[in-house]
Parts: C-alpha cells; sequence; structure tokens
C-alpha cells in the first residue's frame, strides 16, 4: 500500500481522540489545551503556502501520542493547507516498517508527504531535543526532561522539528 493510499483510510484528530472515552481522552485534550506556540512559530505555520499532508502512526494509548499528535492538530487549525490523517501501528506494520529505530516501529511516526505525496520527511517519537537528553545518559536530566516532556511542556521543540522537515 502506497503512503497516499494509507493516507485515504485513516481518520481525523476528532476521530483519533473519540477512539477512548476516558483517561487516554482527557490527557490528550488536556494537553492539546495546554499547547501555546510563540507568536513567531504560529506566524511559520500560517505562511505555510503549499499542501502538507501527514501521514500518523498513532495509538491513543500512547503517552508519545497524547502529547505530540496535538501539536499536528494545532498546525492544522492554524493552516488549511495542512491535512492529517492517523492510522493504528496495528495492521500498518509493514508500510511503517521502514521508519523504524532499532527495528522498532515507535508511535508516534509522522509522514509528511506533499500535494502529489512526495514524501519529504519524518517525525518520530520524540522531538530531537528530548532525544538528545536521553541520548547522553544523564539520568537526573532525562528525569527531569521527561516529566516536562510529559506535561506539554516540549510541544514547541515538536513543532520546530517539523517545521524543518517541512521547510
Amino acid at each position: 500500500m502506497s503512503g497516499r493510499e494509507l493516507f485515504l483510510t485513516g481518520m481525523s484528530f476528532e476521530e483519533f481522540v473519540n477512539t477512548d472515552t476516558s483517561t487516554y481522552k482527557e490527557k490528550t485534550l488536556e494537553i492539546y489545551d495546554f499547547i501555546n506556540f510563540d507568536d513567531e512559530y504560529i506566524e511559520k505555520i500560517k505562511s505555510i503556502n503549499k499542501v502538507v499532508n501527514v501521514l500518523v502512526c498513532a495509538e491513543m494509548w500512547c503517552p508519545d501520542c497524547m502529547i505530540n499528535v496535538p501539536v499536528l492538530e494545532k498546525m492544522r487549525k492554524l493552516n488549511s493547507n495542512i491535512n492529517i490523517s492517523i492510522v493504528k501501528k496495528e495492521g500498518n506494520e509493514s508500510f511503517f516498517s521502514k521508519y523504524t529505530q532499532g527495528g522498532v516501529i515507535k508511535i508516534p511516526t509522522f509522514v509528511f508527504y506533499d500535494e502529489n505525496f512526495n514524501e519529504l520527511g519524518c517525525f518520530v517519537e520524540h522531538p530531537k531535543k528530548v532525544t538528545e537528553v536521553i541520548s547522553k545518559g544523564n539520568q537526573p536530566n532525562i528525569i527531569v526532561t521527561m516529566r516536562k516532556y510529559r506535561k506539554g511542556e516540549y510541544a514547541q521543540e515538536t513543532l520546530k522539528d517539523i517545521l524543518e522537515i517541512i521547510g
């Protein structure tokens, strides 16, 4: 299956959130409401003048999905050129296997396409800033960073990575 074909089978953010009726939905919407981008990034989002299709591999129970998928939805609400389609990991492993890290499909995985579904790049699991802290192995820094990340405090870092991918 191609990226375009899989994109057409996906669901919207609202449909994704409504796959749960309690804790996961509440946490995702809480993070969504907490996200505030700086004005300069809002302007960058609004200035995107080309179609960007984002195929998202996510599961509602996943903490990283609860944190990063709302970033995409905030972007979509700011710019109608951004289209999002969310698919479950289960059943789509063969498609997402090319985006593995250490042989494991990580979620969320965002695959960015232009209007003709030419791939622009991908975002996997965490923003670069969080991955850098984890890779240094300093346990106290990792704990502090992950606590902030889980609250949604690194949402703008996710946004920066996304903007870098889509140009």
